[in-house]
């Protein structure tokens, strides 16, 4: 089944509503534009009815997936269900229709909820001080290295240009470490899925600028050990960088910060409750200790208690400067506020309660079919690999994740952390209910019946999607990225 397009569905001649003739005397287009610009031919433009047009984006509409449709198990990427009211909030005129070059005794209120939310940031994650400019988390990253990188050159410690990121990491730390001009250093994890201390200890040196961890780390395991990496790393004149990206497992119940952490982003779009994905929108706030504050980017939302006003603060001569245009993705930083304000310390500590619980209850009921390579209580999400035997039988993880969007589920992450053969990487969320986990384990423990009694069943899903299996590795070298008619008719 494949869906019919729109330039399929019309016909020559095919309108809606016809617009009047122009009364305004044309220029010929050659006095307008160069002759070479010109076109020799009409563009090819669809010619169909408002009724096919509005049907046909309509039924595309419906075929997105998305979480409002249905359970999003996205690894790492914390797709949970976003109350609508903070989108209501978004949209108030008095935050919608603002100005970024507006005065500031025009702009108090949005000003206000900027810092308080800097503040919220700051108590949540154990931190000192924010930033609310980055647009998304590897900018945030990007943001936060460069302070690290700031911060040292300050201390006359220029030699300091290497970052130590653990095998497990996501694959933004050493991306963002290398645009950062960065010499990036992998250390292994130990048997436990967690950092090798003493691997990390000898990887530890005068050039040494600072070490990445996501804690709890992309295998959804916590860091036992993070005390005395801190403790390590610190000794070594090295800063830690918290990747905040799994901030959603620990909410309420501990804190970067009071880990040893020194610097931290966060993904509003994934913890606080903003939808994402496609590109966007995003918001990923960085948060320092307060060694590191004076190297926040420019400007920062400060108070005046005396005057009782917010402020743009501009003079800040160790700053890194702007990171973003203007001061962040605005939006994003109401709905994150709307959510915080909303549940409150109480519950962000039942957020991350409820997404461990989660976890483990959905590990749980497929644990002896699936493979758990690091065995032991996870944090918010896990890593399984597909049961034994389907190796043997030419059936592989991407087999598994066609085939549950045939039972209609959007797949989990697949092949990472790269640490994993055969990575299948889940992450519930705490919004979801048990008897979808139970319908989602359900999906998977039938799948590993179906590779065994019927393994083609597998190699050729999804079956019941618009669109059938791709040939990927074609797609990725020769994607086809807009509608070409039919040759005979070009």
């Amino acid at each position: 089944m494949t869906e019919t397009l729109i330039f399929e569905l019309g016909a020559s001649g095919r309108t809606s509503s016809p617009l009047p003739d122009c009364d305004v005397p044309a220029r010929p287009l050659k006095e307008i534009i160069p002759a070479g610009l010109l076109r020799k031919k009409p563009p090819g433009l669809p010619e169909a009815g408002e009724a096919e047009v509005a049907r046909h984006f309509t039924r595309l509409s419906s075929l997105n997936y998305g979480v409002d449709t249905g359970f999003y198990p996205l690894g790492s990427c914390t797709m949970k269900y976003n109350p609508k009211i903070n989108e209501y909030a978004a949209r108030l005129p008095g935050f919608a229709r603002l100005h970024p070059y507006q005065a500031e005794d025009q702009v108090q209120g949005a000003l206000r909820l900027m810092y308080e939310t800097q503040r919220y940031l700051a108590e949540i994650t154990g931190m000192d001080e924010f930033t609310l400019q980055p647009a998304a988390g590897a900018h945030g990253e990007f943001a936060g290295l460069l302070m690290i990188k700031a911060y040292h050159d300050h201390r006359g410690e220029t030699g300091r240009r290497r970052v130590v990121v653990p095998d497990s990491s996501h694959g933004t730390n050493p991306a963002t470490a290398a645009l950062c001009g960065m010499e990036v250093q992998q250390v292994r994890s130990g048997r436990d899925g967690t950092v090798d201390l003493e691997a990390l200890k000898d990887a530890l040196g005068p050039g040494t600028a600072a070490v990445m961890l996501t804690n709890p780390n992309t295998l959804g395991l916590f860091e036992r050990e993070i005390t005395k990496i801190a403790e390590a790393v610190h000794r070594a004149g090295a800063l830690l960088y918290c990747d905040g990206a799994n901030m959603n497992a620990i909410l309420g119940i501990s804190r970067p910060g009071d880990m040893g952490f020194d610097v931290i982003h966060l993904n509003l779009h994934k913890t606080f409750s903003t939808p994402h994905g496609g590109g966007g929108p995003g918001s990923g706030p960085v948060g320092v200790k307060s060694g590191l504050a004076p190297f926040l980017p420019s400007p920062a939302v400060g108070f005046d208690p005396a005057g009782g006003r917010y402020y743009l603060d501009y003079d800040r001569p160790l700053s890194i400067g702007k990171v973003r245009s203007f001061y962040g993705n605005f939006g994003v930083v109401v709905r994150a506020y709307a959510y915080i304000r909303a549940v409150g310390g109480e519950g962000l500590r039942q957020v991350g309660e409820d997404a461990v619980i989660n976890a483990n209850y959905l590990l749980s009921l497929i644990r002896g079919t699936y493979r758990v390579p690091f065995d032991r209580r996870c944090m918010h999400e896990f890593v399984v690999s597909p049961p034994a035997g389907f190796k043997e039988a030419g059936l592989h993880t991407v087999d598994i994740a066609k085939r549950l969007m045939d039972y209609g589920y959007h797949p989990p992450t697949v092949y990472f952390p790269l640490i994993v053969e055969e990575a299948l990487m889940v992450e519930p969320t705490e919004t979801e209910s048990r008897s979808t986990l139970d319908a989602f384990a359900g999906a998977l423990l039938e799948i590993a019946r179906e590779g065994f009694e019927n393994p083609q069943l597998l190699r050729e899903a999804p079956r019941r999607t618009p669109v059938s299996r791709l040939d990927e590795v074609v797609a990725a070298r020769k994607p086809v990225l807009r509608w070409r008619p039919p040759a005979a008719e070009e």
